[in-house]
């Protein structure tokens, strides 16, 4: 995710590539073309995903997140290129630092062509339904009216506020608000935590519903929601853990564990992805059991996934009883 003020400002639509591939009627048939077209095996099923989607859908230009992102990003923009698409670089800073942010924002700004005045209005506009969204988030963990799979996909969708129809979006998240307020509490035996990049499969929450478990804590679509209430721009983009590395996001991963009651994490992990080598210091340095899970292509969810998580779940509920 990027600053889709900027898009936005710039009188354009932002549509999230990853969301418009997984949510396609048939992703795995854009894998298999992508593959077809020359990309390798072993290379993610997401950035094999963005690519069908770009020239299946005719999409001209793309802003490629260069820094603190996809690893695969630049081959992928060149590739892209190399198709006719134009492609314009953004990158992250390293760290979260504001003046190097600033540049980059400002310089994206130059790409489309607009002052950077717009996009900090587009931030204001765009309060109300963080707002909106914070408190779906509230009700899943702390009064446990909704449910993890509802919390996903409403705050996953806020990446590029449901397609780039941003009022269009905001009066779908009051709607379901206003219902989900009106529920009776349904809190889950066993509150689990989601790490990692949304999976490539479909059935997890599924799965683990039937079960009894429940996600209150679903990190990186919170991130890309922007719930904290930041001031301004730059200060959210600042906030935002999932550029700036493992660090940034474990400080936000323990408080949020800590605050939810959660007793133990899946950490979904992409195959192919650099991401994956992180999974060691995240289990170092978290105080709850962590199941790490791999996805590889779209599909359901696997036997041999579902066996894994439903013993993790019986570990659980075995310490659970010995507290």
């Amino acid at each position: 995710m990027l600053p889709i003020e900027v898009i936005l400002g710039a009188g354009s639509r932002p549509v999230d590539l990853n969301n418009l591939f997984i949510g396609g009627a048939d992703p795995g048939e854009g894998v298999r073309r992508a593959e077809r077209a020359g990309f390798p095996r072993n290379c993610c099923s997401w950035t094999k995903g963005i690519f069908d989607i770009v020239i299946s859908h005719g999409i001209k230009k793309v802003v490629g997140v260069t820094g603190g992102d996809c690893s695969n990003t630049i081959a992928l923009m060149e590739t892209l290129e190399d198709a006719g698409v134009e492609v314009i670089p953004f990158a992250f800073p390293h760290a979260p630092d504001r003046d190097e942010l600033t540049r980059e924002v400002e310089r994206l700004a130059g790409r489309l062509g607009y002052a950077m005045g717009a996009a900090h209005d587009q931030y204001e506009a765009l309060a109300a339904v963080r707002q909106d969204l914070a408190e779906i988030d509230r009700l899943t963990w702390e009064e446990n009216r909704i449910t993890g799979s509802e919390n996903h996909d409403y705050l996953l969708a806020a990446s590029d506020m449901g397609g780039g129809d941003a009022d269009g979006f905001a009066e779908r998240v009051d709607g379901f608000l206003t219902e989900a307020k009106a529920r009776k509490p349904s809190p889950p035996e066993t509150r689990l935590g989601l790490l990692g990049v949304p999976p490539v499969f479909s059935g997890l929450f599924d799965f683990l519903t039937e079960r009894g478990a429940g996600i209150v804590y679903d990190e990186i679509p919170r991130q890309f929601a922007m719930v904290s209430g930041a001031p301004d721009l730059i200060s959210a983009y600042a906030e935002y853990t999932y550029p700036y590395g493992v660090w940034a996001r474990l400080k936000d991963i323990k408080k949020e564990v800590k605050k939810r009651g959660i007793v133990g994490v899946i950490n979904y992990v992409q195959s192919f992805c650099y991401r994956h080598i992180e999974d060691a210091l995240i289990r170092r340095h978290l105080d709850v059991p962590v199941l790490t899970l791999e996805g590889d292509r779209p599909g359901p969810l696997s036997a041999q996934a579902g066996l894994r998580l439903e013993c993790f779940l019986e570990m659980l509920g075995r310490r659970r009883s010995r507290l």
